[in-house]
């Protein structure tokens, strides 16, 4: 699953410039046939505006939200994208700046205003983005564009319009959601977040959204907190990027990368700070493996710990005779890093990109394996009796259970990331395949496929081209679990139509069919397949 080519070319810039929206949708040229059951519309969010004015933008997550919308209909395909309308870009677009402080990008007080207008705003508080640049996801009958932040964004698939800021903080005691909910067939959305527990020490929610309500009212109104994870320190949350749901428990990993947040709430407005100044690494705590019921939900009190990881993505998660599997992305160690997805970086020639990536965290697909029956009298040996895993649960004698993992894959700077699975059918259950972005020192080369039982690995890659995050389609009346089809959105820099949407098959990876546009495809983080 390691990457054949290397890109001296430097072709990858590309995916992080500026492109515009479209006006009409663009006619793809197929070669190949697209299999009859693709009907709907694959979305995908990222960034599209890297600068503004002669103010750039510094980090991989600060560009403005472009939403990218390619449509099947017999037999043909569409290309079309929009900018997300946020007070983030709107109010950049109209002052020819940046106004809201992004991820890694401050933005200056604005120079028109005198010393005591200045002064008054500086009181006001900080303007949290809602850039939301990362994700797209039903709830009920509607679509929100998301970030990480308070802030989702209602958008019309269809037009790609933009239709209403919602703040979750109206409506459910919480600083802000992962893009990576979970949604189970019904529609209902879990999430988390963190927030303030008892006794203004910190904590992490995990939110319920209903599905579609009878009366046609907003699902998000009727939102619940569902269970409280404690946090390791009282002030100083983990950063959490998504969490994992079996059948029956939540799985919340607590990793050693902190958000300080007294650096949050005081550097921000005395100097200029942005979001990524206020991450910290732990470097004593190691990672803090939760598990809670679901229904009702309730924290199970086992300190379950584990060498330290960073972590962005679950897998997948589910249960087997009285053991709660939790596959992950992990990086190895306490460094934060987002530290290495800086766009000067990024956009650095192929010797620096490598050299960069030879400091940064060692990326691997883990199995880590939670015991739910666990007895004080069995210290010392390993809790895992399940036959197909090496990964081990020992308990100490100060009554932690360390975890150790079984290595599904690693290969050094070879990440596979952005995974993802036949979530309709296997999310939440014992599974087989996972397909993931292949990174080749962080800059994304090929599609992968594995084998989580076998370790058996499979790879499409094409040289000086970039794809994205890998959809499964199941075919309608598959009868395997990857019987379906794996859609990619392609950056090909070098070609004479510069990028196109991949379709393969998701057995062998092998090419079904490609739709190819006649405009450059910037980066994309996540999206969805609406039938």
């Amino acid at each position: 699953m390691v990457s054949r080519f290397e890109h001296p070319a430097g072709g990858y810039r590309k995916i992080f410039e500026t492109c515009e929206e479209l006006s009409e949708p663009l006619p793809a040229t197929v070669t190949g046939r697209i299999p009859s059951f693709l009907k709907g519309s694959l979305l995908r969010l990222g960034p599209g505006l890297f600068e503004v004015g002669d103010e750039p933008f510094y980090h991989l997550f600060d560009g403005q939200a472009l939403m990218h919308k390619f449509d099947f209909k017999n037999g043909q395909v569409t290309y079309f994208r929009k900018f997300v309308r946020t007070d983030a870009y709107v109010r950049a677009i109209t002052e020819k700046r940046v106004v809201i402080t992004e991820f890694g990008t401050f933005a200056y007080p604005d120079p028109c205003k005198n010393i005591f207008s200045r002064f008054f705003s500086y009181f006001k508080g900080v303007e949290v983005t809602d850039n939301c640049l990362v994700n797209v996801y039903p709830v009920g009958e509607d679509f929100y564009a998301v970030t990480e932040t308070n802030y989702i964004t209602k958008v019309n698939t269809e037009n790609l319009e933009t239709l209403k800021k919602v703040d979750i903080c109206n409506y459910i005691n919480i600083n802000g959601v992962t893009a990576h909910p979970h949604i189970e067939r019904d529609g209902t959305v879990f999430n988390i977040g963190n927030c303030m527990g008892k006794g203004a020490t910190l904590a992490y929610n995990i939110v319920r959204i209903p599905p579609t309500q009878k009366d046609k009212s907003d699902p998000i109104e009727k939102s619940k907190v569902v269970v409280q994870f404690p946090s390791a320190e009282r002030f100083k949350p983990s950063y959490v990027h998504s969490f994992g749901m079996s059948e029956n428990y939540f799985v919340f990993v607590e990793t050693p990368v902190k958000i300080n947040l007294l650096k949050f709430l005081s550097a921000w407005s005395i100097r200029g700070s942005n979001y990524m100044d206020c991450f910290e690494s732990n470097e004593t705590l190691g990672t803090w493996f939760h598990i809670a019921k679901k229904d009702p939900g309730e924290y199970i009190d086992h300190k379950f710990r584990g060498a330290a990881i960073g972590l962005f993505h679950h897998i997948n998660t589910y249960e087997d005779q009285g053991f709660v599997v939790v596959d992950l992305c992990a990086w190895k160690g306490f460094e934060f890093v987002y530290n290495y997805l800086w766009l000067a970086n990024l956009r650095a020639n192929w010797d620096e990109v490598k050299k960069a990536a030879m400091m940064a965290p060692q990326p691997e697909v883990r199995r880590y394996v939670i015991p739910l029956d666990i007895h004080k009298e069995e210290q010392g040996k390993n809790l895992v009796s399940l036959p197909y895993t090496t990964a081990t649960a020992v308990m100490h004698s100060d009554g932690t259970i360390w975890l150790e993992p079984e290595v599904l894959f690693s290969g050094p700077r070879q990440a596979f990331e952005f995974p993802q699975i036949n979530y309709e059918r296997y999310g939440g259950k014992n599974y087989t395949y996972a397909y993931g972005l292949g990174l080749n020192h962080f800059i994304p080369d090929r599609i992968c496929k594995l084998n989580v039982k076998t370790k058996e690995t499979w790879v499409w890659q094409e040289p000086d081209s970039y794809p994205s995050e890998p959809l499964f389609v199941q075919t309608p009346d598959g009868v395997d679990e990857d019987d379906g089809v794996l859609l990619t959105i392609v950056a090909a820099p070098g070609s004479q139509r510069p990028a196109f949407l991949l379709i393969l098959n998701a057995k062998d990876l092998s090419e079904i069919a490609r739709a190819e546009v006649d405009c450059g495809i910037p980066v994309t983080f996540h999206g969805m397949y609406k039938p």
